[in-house]
């Protein structure tokens, strides 16, 4: 990787680390030179990202928790400056999906999708501003998904949490910017990751066929997106929205 790509002396935490596109960015950031901090509810799936990057020649700590826990995110974030002394990247990755249409989606079904996606997201990003204030720089960057922009059938409340996703980043792209820290979001296109495979084969060739790269997309390819702009490379990027989908929005 070239030098201009190194994270190294960088500290970055990785939500939503346990399987998919999460751990294929903590992997990656560890490859850059990072030390990672992995958060999930899955313990067994940050345990696994772990060994592989220390198989690697990475370092890691691995915290389960849930991004909705605000005091155990706290924890997990006081943890890690306690550790390595500082925190760099935050990479809001964490995410669930509820599909229903607007007529069948249930209150419930709606309200776990927003807090997890959307006001997980802020509470993390909330609880990492200490360190990155104290140090005069930092990442912020948040998933969001192509369906937040095009929409997609079924997935009221997923879109809906993804584009309030967007929101965020603008809005802490202008209040931190003057601090030294950025926010972007990336928003991935349909990828080969467990969730994707749920998809009936049917929908997936229809979505496969919209897309100019003619495939799905793979986790590293959305991983490598996030490394650059958590570099120096990225330095005056902020508030952007990168898509990576392969141009299924063309």
């Amino acid at each position: 990787m070239p030098a201009v790509l190194r994270l190294d002396d960088r500290v970055a935490l990785v939500t939503g680390a346990g399987r998919g596109i999460g751990a294929a960015t903590a992997r990656a950031l560890a490859q850059a030179g990072a030390r990672v901090a992995l958060v999930d509810r899955d313990r067994e799936g940050i345990e696994r990202t772990a060994d592989l990057i220390g198989g690697g020649g990475g370092t890691a700590l691995a915290f389960t928790a849930d991004v909705t826990d605000a005091p155990a995110v706290e924890r997990a974030v006081k943890a890690v400056a306690a550790e390595w002394g500082r925190l760099d990247v935050l990479v809001n990755n964490a995410g669930i999906v509820r599909d229903a249409t607007l007529a069948s989606v249930s209150d419930d079904d709606w309200a776990d999708t927003l807090d997890v996606n959307l006001r997980g997201t802020m509470v993390c990003t909330r609880a990492v501003l200490g360190p990155m204030r104290a140090a005069g720089r930092g990442r912020i960057l948040s998933a969001t998904s192509v369906v937040a922009r095009m929409g997609n059938f079924g997935q009221t409340a997923y879109a809906a949490s993804k584009a309030g996703i967007i929101g965020l980043t603008r809005t802490w792209a202008r209040e931190l910017g003057p601090l030294g820290i950025t926010a972007n979001a990336v928003a991935p296109g349909f990828i080969d990751t467990d969730l994707v495979r749920g998809v009936p084969h049917k929908v997936l060739d229809r979505l496969v066929a919209r897309t100019a790269a003619g495939r799905l997309g793979r986790p590293e390819e959305v991983a490598s997106v996030y490394v650059f702009l958590a570099s120096d490379l990225a330095s005056f990027v902020n508030g952007a929205v990168v898509g990576v989908d392969g141009g299924l929005l063309l």
